[in-house]
């Protein structure tokens, strides 16, 4: 059974820094994609970024290309999510998500499983 953990969330001042993690497991991910959402209160669920397992393609929402990172190490099984320059509206649950591809994967309803997500808050 998959599973998804994310860890890293956390306060942190405007201009700050985190780094989000997500830790999988439960299947060989070879072939599928990984990917960061995200929920403000009282907003929707939107697409952060997305990376393939196994090569180096990756795409970001407008909002965040610049000063987020995306990446993965493989051995680990781990993706992360590199939060430079933070502004108070990125503040949002943040969720680890798995995609066996195809479509807009800018959609959730790409996406099969989820993390049970990660608390980022930003103070102006």
């Amino acid at each position: 059974q998959v599973q998804l953990v994310e860890s890293g969330g956390g306060l942190v001042q405007a201009g700050g820094s985190l780094r989000l993690s997500c830790a999988a497991s439960g299947r060989t991910f070879s072939g599928y994609v990984m990917g960061w959402f995200r929920q403000p209160p009282g907003k929707e669920r939107e697409f952060v970024a997305s990376i393939w397992w196994s090569s180096t393609i990756s795409d970001y929402a407008e909002a965040v290309k610049g000063r987020f990172t995306i990446s993965r190490d493989n051995a680990k099984n781990t993706m992360y999510l590199q939060m430079n320059s933070l502004k108070p509206e990125d503040s949002a649950i943040y969720f680890c998500g798995l995609s066996s591809g195809g479509g807009d994967l800018r959609e959730t309803r790409r996406w099969r499983y989820w993390g049970q997500g990660t608390q980022v808050t930003v103070s102006s």
